[in-house]
């Protein structure tokens, strides 16, 4: 072995990519709706320079009609179709609109409200897609093939679906568990963070439950299968999902919740202003001049911006801050959040275990570093997350490790080593004490026991190191808070009027303790994926609207049945990120409550919006109803409120908006 210190070893990357889940995906341009979009924005960036630089109307005229007809098709189509089922849908509306802008020579605004329209849904059917994929994706946990011991001993491969309740398969050192079991025989130590979340192996030995699509450690197990293939908890998990994505209540903008009505009104007023004065003895033409009048100024387009611009400013706003909001609907929602749920490991917690105690024991005479020393020299040939917890703690003290020989590893026990001329062995207190204090007085163990307790209590996993047969300290390991997490509660708590909630698969008392450092006290533990989902539905019947924010495959119900579900983005599975409604990005969880507050900014600025194109409306139209409103007046009214409600939008744009958004989630200045 080597005797300096070094970083992981190729070898360990591997093995950690060989144990990932294979990704899907789907390519962008398989997407009818993406291609459109981008052909409909290629049109009209190659139309725009034209017009803007003087050129004959007959080199970007027919850029601008392509790109009508590109961008424009399909929701025409669609809106024609929900007519037909007498609605009105927003998307037909928002094509007449622009057709009414080109038909009174506003052809490049009709073709940017047509490109707008078009890369929206692009996105929606992008989202709708990749979450699919990473549903899908999520079956590759589970190994095709597993296994089985047949009743004389002998052993048969086999597709995973051919398995019966009742069976007996064979898990060998790092392989996936092929099935829902409950383990026979062998003691090993199997991941299962997929499943419950938890950060560290969880020990097996027989009696023990094991899920499918779990990752087993260096022990062998035989394990009888008690759940058919289509009823493991990783198939419960893919169903949930599509469950509570289908589910999940149909969301508008707040704009879109009246639109219907108004776009009906609109048109039967059009058809009024037109046909009453007709009717009435006025000339054609006096009555077509008025009634477009009407229909221009009337036109919801400003209205339709003073919704938009707040909401994709505050998503460009936040993306620029290492927050993905997937979409105007979601930035919208973050608003009206009154209760928040959070996962424990990678969301409250970094996600990595780590040393954060060092406790020598009087009878070796050893100090930290000498205790730390010569149990990263023994750890260092494991591949397990508490061996790496403990080499990384001798890595940042910048310690140098003895050369070590007769490494051996025994599952569910701990690590035995020769390092510097000393025998080592390292692992689980209860395990080790009876052999190391089996050569010493009995009355050894009892210090051992009381101290390995006491960091147990407090939250830590302890590790005993023993040296020459002789206990010669504990270590404490432990998850750590985020830095930011206890400060990220008072904010959530402040925003929302009530404290967060902790769910996490992980033990009570380890989720007790972090909550009390973070100061949660409403803790749900030991919950499976189900549990989670049933937990988030219970807050939602109680009429809150709930964010939950996590990064698990166990997290991805609850985010996809919440009112809002947000990924934590560095180490977040693929169904997280793809399921969440936001991203964050870069692990900032302080973010959330910042993106909360600056939402709630970009709502207030949607109702300033709606205010001011209200005034613009009705003042032009009553001019037109019992006046005469000139034509060009008239378009230049409907144009200057359009223009000035999406300024007013842009002002979230800066970054002074989002340092203004985290002092209200901080609670330092005044919620308006």
């Amino acid at each position: 072995m080597t005797s300096t210190l070094t970083p992981p070893s190729a070898e360990r990357a591997v093995s950690a990519r060989a144990g990932a889940v294979p990704r899907r995906r789907t390519r962008l341009l398989a997407l009818p709706e993406v291609r459109w979009a981008v052909a409909a924005t290629a049109l009209f960036l190659l139309a725009l320079p034209l017009q803007l630089a003087g050129a004959p109307a007959w080199t970007w005229g027919p850029l601008y009609a392509l790109s009508y007809a590109t961008g424009g098709w399909e929701p025409g189509w669609e809106g024609l179709k929900a007519l037909k089922d007498r609605t009105l849908d927003v998307d037909l509306l928002m094509v007449v609109a622009a057709l009414g802008a080109a038909s009174i020579g506003q052809v490049m605004d009709g073709a940017l409200l047509i490109v707008i329209f078009a890369t929206s849904g692009a996105l929606e059917a992008l989202a709708t897609a990749r979450t699919a994929d990473s549903v899908r994706g999520l079956l590759d946990m589970a190994p095709a093939t597993a296994t089985r011991i047949a009743p004389d001993g002998t052993e048969q491969t086999l597709a995973v679906e051919e398995l019966t309740v009742g069976d007996t398969v064979l898990v060998r050192p790092g392989e996936r568990v092929g099935a829902d079991g409950r383990v026979l025989d062998g003691v090993s130590e199997v991941d299962q963070a997929s499943i419950t979340g938890e950060p560290l192996p969880a020990p097996k030995q027989p009696g023990d439950e094991v899920f499918a699509g779990t990752l087993n450690g260096t022990g062998a197990l035989r394990v009888r299968v008690e759940r058919d293939a289509s009823d493991s908890v990783i198939a419960r998990i893919v169903r949930m999902v599509e469950e509570a994505s289908g589910t999940k209540a149909p969301t508008q903008l707040f704009i879109e919740k009246v639109e219907q009505r108004y776009s009906l009104g609109m048109v039967a007023a059009t058809l009024a202003v037109f046909g009453v004065p007709l009717a009435f003895g006025e000339e054609f033409s006096e009555a077509l001049l008025r009634a477009m009048t009407f229909m221009i100024v009337a036109s919801p387009c400003a209205v339709v911006l003073a919704t938009m611009p707040p909401l994709l400013s505050a998503i460009a706003n936040a993306g620029r801050h290492g927050v993905l909001v997937k979409s105007a609907v979601v930035m919208e929602r973050l608003g009206q959040v009154d209760a928040v749920a959070l996962d424990k490991t990678g969301t409250l917690t970094e996600g990595t275990p780590r040393v954060v105690d060092v406790r020598p024991l009087p009878g070796p005479a050893l100090d930290e570093d000498e205790l730390l020393t010569l149990a990263a020299a023994a750890e260092h040939p494991s591949e397990h997350p508490l061996a790496r917890a403990v080499v990384d703690a001798a890595r940042e003290r910048r310690l140098h490790l003895p050369d070590v020989r007769d490494f051996t590893s025994a599952p569910g026990v701990g690590v035995k080593a020769v390092a510097g001329g000393r025998t080592v062995q390292v692992g689980a207190p209860a395990r080790l004490l009876d052999n190391a204090c089996a050569a010493t007085d009995a009355h050894d163990a009892s210090p051992v026991a009381a101290l390995a307790e006491e960091l147990q209590q407090s939250g830590r996993t302890a590790v005993l190191v023993v040296v020459d047969g002789t206990p010669a300290g504990v270590l404490g390991i432990a998850d750590r808070l985020r830095p930011d997490a206890a400060a990220t509660v008072v904010s959530l708590t402040a925003l929302t009027g009530a404290a967060p909630t902790l769910l996490t698969g992980d033990n009570p008392r380890v989720a007790a303790h972090l909550a009390a450092e973070a100061g949660i006290e409403d803790v749900r533990a030991g919950l499976l994926p189900q549990d989670k989902l049933a937990a988030v539905k219970e807050m939602e019947g109680a009429g809150r609207k709930v964010m939950v924010v996590g990064d698990g495959v166990n997290d991805a119900p609850a985010l996809a049945a919440a009112h809002i579900g947000v990924a934590m983005g560095r180490a977040g599975s693929d169904l997280a990120l793809e399921t969440a409604d936001a991203v964050i990005v870069r692990d900032e969880l302080a973010a959330v409550p910042t993106t909360v507050a600056l939402s709630r900014r970009a709502r207030r600025l949607v109702v300033q919006n709606l205010v001011i194109a209200g005034v613009f409306i009705t003042g032009l139209v009553t001019w037109d109803l019992v006046g005469t409103l000139p034509l060009p007046l008239g378009v230049a009214g409907h144009e200057g409120s359009t223009v000035l409600v999406g300024l007013n939008g842009l002002r979230l744009l800066r970054d002074a908006a989002w340092e203004r958004a985290a002092a209200d989630g901080a609670g330092l200045t005044e919620q308006g």
